[in-house]
């Protein structure tokens, strides 16, 4: 019974082997194509890109520098505007600004939406901020709250940057 169940297995192999080769055989060869090589970023016509370095972002208490801010009435919102600078030696990391609104007496009317700035805030580098807080008749002075991810910030404000 064993001798019997491999031949059968044999014979069948031998007819597999016998359908693919004359299988392969029947298919007209397909004209090859060369296909063009992909430019690699190295290649000479290729200029060379300069390594990226990561920078540890500034911990601790930060010294940003920004202008006077303009406040001005645009329809129904309050939009202040104002430039900020990085004055540490490293990147900010996770910079926010608020902006918060108070009465006659001293209590909180509104606030704007946080600014948050995309990326790390490198040394030296400005960017142009705007808040914006719908108006509300009882608004009469303002406030602003810098933050950044690791740590407080000491705003110092110049005439220009």
């Amino acid at each position: 019974m064993k001798g019997q169940r491999q031949t059968l297995l044999a014979i069948g192999g031998a007819l597999l082997l016998v359908t693919a080769v004359t299988a392969d055989q029947a298919k007209p060869a397909a004209p090859v194509t060369p296909r063009p090589a992909p430019q690699r970023p190295n290649d000479e016509a290729a200029a060379p890109k300069a390594p990226t370095k990561l920078v540890a972002p500034f911990r601790g208490e930060a010294e940003l520098q920004y202008t006077q801010p303009a406040t001005k009435r645009v329809g129904n919102m309050i939009i202040t505007t104002m430039r900020v600078k990085n004055a540490t030696n490293a990147p900010l990391a996770g910079l926010r600004i608020d902006e918060f609104w108070y009465d006659k007496s001293g209590n909180p009317v509104t606030g704007s939406k946080t600014f948050r700035h995309p990326r790390p805030l490198q040394p030296g580098e400005v960017i142009d901020v705007r808040l914006e807080v719908p108006f509300h008749a009882a608004m009469q002075n303002n406030n602003y709250k810098f933050e950044h991810a690791n740590g407080k910030i000491k705003p110092v404000k110049k005439a220009k940057l």
